[in-house]
C-alpha cells in the first residue's frame, strides 16, 4: 500500500484579513527587508542615508522609521488588494515588481516634489537605484507575510 501526501489549494482568505495582513505584512516588511536593503547599501557606500533612522518627521514629529513602516502598511494593502488572486511564484514576483515600480514612482514623482527634493532622485542613476532596490525588497517580504499569514492553512491529507 503506497502512502502519499496530497495537498489542496489553499482556499481564499476573506478580503478583510487579506487586506489586514497586507496591513501588517507590509509595515513589518518595512522594518526587516526595506531597511535591511537599506542597510546593506549603505555599508557598501551606495547611499549617505542610514538606516532604520529614527529622526522626526513633519508635520507631526514622527520617527521617520515609524513614518515609513505605516507607509509600507498602507502599499501592503494596495498590493494585497490588486495581487489577490495570485497564488505562488507568481504572487510572490508580481509582489516584488509591484514594489519596485509603483512606490518607487509615487516617491519620485510624488513625495519628492512635496518635500522640496528632486523629482527621480534628480536623474542620478545611482541614486535612482536606490528606491527600486529597497522598495522590491519591500515587495518580497510583504508577499512572503501574506503568504505565511494571509492564507488559511490547509491540513495536509495523507492516504
Amino acid at each position: 500500500m503506497a502512502t502519499h501526501t496530497m495537498r489542496h489549494d489553499a482556499a481564499t482568505p476573506s478580503l478583510a484579513r487579506w487586506l489586514i495582513v497586507g496591513f501588517i505584512s507590509g509595515a513589518l516588511s518595512v522594518v526587516i527587508f526595506h531597511q535591511g536593503a537599506a542597510a546593506f547599501l549603505h555599508a557598501i557606500g551606495m547611499t549617505p542615508r542610514a538606516p532604520y533612522a529614527m529622526t522626526a518627521t513633519a508635520p507631526f514629529g514622527i520617527p521617520a522609521l515609524w513614518s515609513i513602516a505605516f507607509w509600507g502598511g498602507v502599499w501592503g494593502v494596495v498590493l494585497a488588494a490588486m495581487l489577490r488572486n495570485l497564488r505562488d511564484g507568481a504572487f510572490v514576483v508580481s509582489a516584488v515588481i509591484f514594489g519596485a515600480i509603483l512606490p518607487t514612482l509615487v516617491a519620485w514623482l510624488v513625495v519628492a516634489p512635496l518635500k522640496g527634493q528632486p523629482v527621480a532622485a534628480g536623474f542620478v542613476p545611482a541614486a535612482m537605484i536606490i528606491g527600486p532596490f529597497v522598495n522590491a525588497a519591500w515587495g518580497l517580504g510583504t508577499a512572503i507575510g501574506l503568504e505565511l499569514l494571509g492564507r488559511p492553512q490547509v491540513p495536509r491529507v495523507r492516504r
